[in-house]
């Protein structure tokens, strides 16, 4: 045989003896194919029923969270009912256990729908016709319908409490159209609408848990949103816990204890300590910066869209002299409050529209300059004071509402004012709850307050201050009737451009009448513990405990 035929015959062997050994092995055969890390395929035979190759398996542990997150808390609630409160952080628990037709997506200024399914808008943005969720209910799983949002729309009208302005001022009459479909016919039609229907005086409550004409200020009834109040202790605690009949995402963390604080200092200590998980509203800025270096901790900043102000009062004398409240404003020394107060933490502001907001104008300091004291000399003189006849100021605030450094703020307010040589300012201040009552019935000359939007528009940073009796929670302390037209005229305007002019012309009488004047601009900061996740302070700056989750083990 030739070299060749020998070739042809060791191959036929070898096939044979590879056949053979298969065919000894019971299961017979079968074709897998492998595919190698190139774009060829390799093609072998292997017994079916024979054990497969020895492999190595790494498993991850499934992550696990923690039932229960606790945050501390300077601040404090003030009525626990939507009709009546207006401030920062009982607007902060109405969206944890409550939800409206429409409500802002975490992280964005977007507003989508919330206990609705669908809308229309018609007659020129005068009617929105709302479908409510056919599976929403209240947390003790009672269904909520179309007549209970109109239950609780005009129960805030009729009690007309500080919030109420976004009924009285907006809405014409509501309509059941059938159980799940809510008209509602607007006085005109206005730009911002839907920004409106996400604030809390447009959640529904349910109605045989809260008084239908009074505040019910202790109510822990609650709502339909993702948690439900089930222990309420006021200044001490309140406890959330899951609403097992929300129609969203349930929140992976079961329960949510909100601890209060007296001050800066033992809320820090309650995180150091490891007493609680979060520390939210508020740490001193001395605080901040020390805690930055901590390793077990993170440090979060919110975006700065909150502000502070002034108050005055022009019901009460001297205060409804123009020229003493533009004296006052022409000597405040906002950069001395920003730097020594707050270490860098916080801008000088000059408007009631927040810095990088649409329409926002420099106004005060145009007007007035920074710390002028020589001009504020030259009104006070105007207003009938000199260094033998002093101006005489009470100035009033509120100790921890806004964080321990209030008393800091007032105290450079006095000396800011103290250094015309023609002031006399004494400093008296109040805790929140009594503080938002003798402000409501209008006892109080000067104020210090701030403001946390309730939308994302310039007519929320102006139109519930200047805006005749929309102005109620600070007690009526102005009232003008050409403020008010343009006001007006720039809700109902959709032209952008128009709007922008309006609210100039708004901010340049804010200015000349100085009834407000804006102190600062500032940022919202949340410290915790590095296994906390879900934290997101956007413009809205409300923490939404529901996106909360703390890891454990793994």
């Amino acid at each position: 045989m030739t070299g060749k035929d020998w070739v042809i015959v060791i191959v036929l062997l070898i096939i044979g003896l590879i056949i053979g050994y298969l065919a000894a092995i019971p299961g017979g055969t079968k074709t897998v194919t492998v595919t190698k890390t190139s774009t060829s395929t390799v093609t072998v035979t292997k017994t079916a029923g024979a054990p497969p190759p020895a492999t190595t398996t790494q498993t991850t542990p499934a992550k696990k969270y923690a039932d229960t997150i606790t945050i501390g808390v300077t601040d404090k609630v003030s009525d626990l009912d939507p009709a009546n409160a207006y401030d920062f952080y009982t607007w902060e628990v109405f969206n944890n256990i409550g939800e409206g037709p429409f409500k802002y997506k975490p992280g964005t200024t977007e507003l989508i729908k919330g206990i609705i399914e669908d809308y229309k808008v018609e007659e020129g943005g005068k009617v929105y016709i709302l479908k409510l969720r056919k599976d929403l209910k209240f947390a003790d799983g009672t269904p909520c319908t179309a007549k209970d949002l109109k239950w609780a729309i005009d129960r805030v009208a009729r009690i007309k409490g500080d919030p109420a302005w976004f009924v009285l001022d907006f809405v014409n009459k509501t309509e059941v159209i059938d159980d799940y479909t809510l008209k509602i016919t607007l006085k005109n039609p206005v730009a911002f609408y839907p920004a409106v229907l996400a604030v809390p005086t447009y959640f529904p409550i349910p109605p045989n848990k809260y008084p239908p004409n009074e505040i019910s200020s202790d109510n822990t009834a609650g709502s339909v949103g993702p948690y439900k109040i089930t222990k309420w202790v006021r200044d001490q605690v309140l406890i959330l816990e899951t609403n097992p009949y929300y129609y969203g995402e349930k929140p992976k963390t079961k329960r949510i204890i909100i601890k209060f604080y007296k001050d800066a200092t033992t809320l820090r200590l309650a995180l150091e300590s490891g007493e609680i998980d979060v520390a939210w509203r508020t740490l001193n800025p001395t605080d901040i910066k020390d805690l930055r270096k901590n390793p077990n901790l993170q440090v979060i900043e919110g975006k700065g869209s909150f502000i502070r102000y002034i108050v005055f009062n022009t019901k009460i004398k001297p205060f409804d002299n123009k020229k003493v409240r533009q004296a006052l404003a022409a000597a405040l020394d906002r950069n001395a409050i920003a730097q020594r107060v707050f270490l860098g933490t916080v801008d000088p502001l000059y408007s009631l529209v927040p810095m990088g907001m649409w329409s926002h104008e420099d106004v005060f300091k145009e007007k007035y300059g920074e710390a002028n004291l020589e001009l504020a000399k030259k009104l006070l003189s105007e207003a009938g004071y000199s260094e033998n006849h002093k101006l005489k100021v009470e100035l009033w605030y509120t100790p921890s509402h806004y964080g321990d450094t209030e008393a800091d703020v007032a105290a450079l307010i006095k000396e800011a004012w103290e250094k015309t040589g023609m002031v006399e300012v004494t400093i008296k201040s109040a805790e929140w709850s009594t503080y938002l009552e003798l402000t409501r019935k209008g006892q109080l000359p000067v104020t210090l307050y701030g403001w946390y939007p309730d939308y994302i528009d310039p007519d929320d940073y102006l139109y519930p201050f200047l805006h005749t009796g929309s102005n109620r929670w600070l007690g009526e302390p102005y009232s003008n009737p050409q403020m008010d037209k343009l006001l007006e005229q720039a809700q109902v305007t959709f032209d952008h451009n128009k709007r922008v002019q309006l609210y100039k012309q708004v901010q340049q009488i804010l200015a000349d009448d100085a009834p407000i004047v804006p102190i600062f601009q500032g940022k919202l900061y949340v410290v915790a513990k590095k296994n906390v996740h879900g934290i997101i302070l956007d413009p809205i700056m409300l923490l939404r405990y529901f996106l909360l989750y703390k890891e454990i083990g793994g």
